[in-house]
């Protein structure tokens, strides 16, 4: 009976793991096409530079909120995180600020280096970890920014994946052009620390890429 009951959870997991592929192989067209992976309930993440600010931007659509919040980042004196209720849409917008004079400020390659909330490593980063902050607002909890050589990241946590203890990471686009990566974090073995990770190379030919993009809008 046990024997069954692991065979039907394994199968189970196999067909999970296959949509989640079907997925990613749907929404990136091969990483060629500049499109993005789709993440379940979330618009975006979209990624522009307005002077000397990286601004990522994202909606979730099953999140509502009356009003909103502006959040200072812990170890970031010019960057901030923003909630409000969406404009367009019954959901909530997410604008994350991140200033490039804290992101080259050398004081936080001095961060004790973090892996993925729950320990998992980071996708894409020969050593697993990173210098990082972790903190939490109201609505999402264990959130983590990363910072490393040209490098900055977010992690987002978000429920409903469905591709439990599994990590998928694909090339993230703006304007056509990659600019980093985005990873779907599946839930760990406790049900916990799902969401998703964006990693965007900060060299200075992707910054004249995300200026170029935000001459758009």
């Amino acid at each position: 009976m046990k024997k069954m009951e692991l065979a039907q959870k394994s199968k189970l997991l196999f067909l999970s793991l296959m949509l989640s592929v079907s997925l990613f192989t749907t929404s990136c067209g091969g990483g060629k096409s500049g499109s993005n992976l789709s993440i379940p309930g979330v618009v975006g993440p979209v990624v522009t530079l307005q002077q000397d600010d990286v601004l990522i931007s994202m909606v979730f659509d099953n999140l509502h909120l009356q009003g909103g919040l502006r959040y200072a980042i812990p170890k970031y004196p010019n960057s901030y995180i923003e909630i409000s209720p969406d404009l367009q849409s019954n959901g909530t917008l997410m604008s994350v600020s991140i200033s490039l004079d804290d992101v080259f400020n050398g004081d936080l390659n001095r961060l004790d280096p973090q892996s993925l909330p729950g320990g998992r490593a980071l996708p894409g980063v020969a050593s697993g970890r990173l210098p990082a902050v972790a903190f939490s607002i109201e609505k999402f909890h264990n959130m983590g920014v990363y910072i490393g050589p040209s490098i900055f990241g977010i992690f987002i946590p978000v429920n409903g994946l469905n591709i439990q203890n599994s990590i998928i990471t694909a090339r993230f686009f703006a304007g056509g052009s990659r600019v980093g990566n985005l990873s779907l974090v599946g839930e760990d073995q406790n049900g916990e620390n799902g969401g998703f990770l964006l990693m965007l190379d900060m060299k200075g030919s992707v910054k004249r890429k995300l200026k170029k993009v935000a001459r758009k809008y």
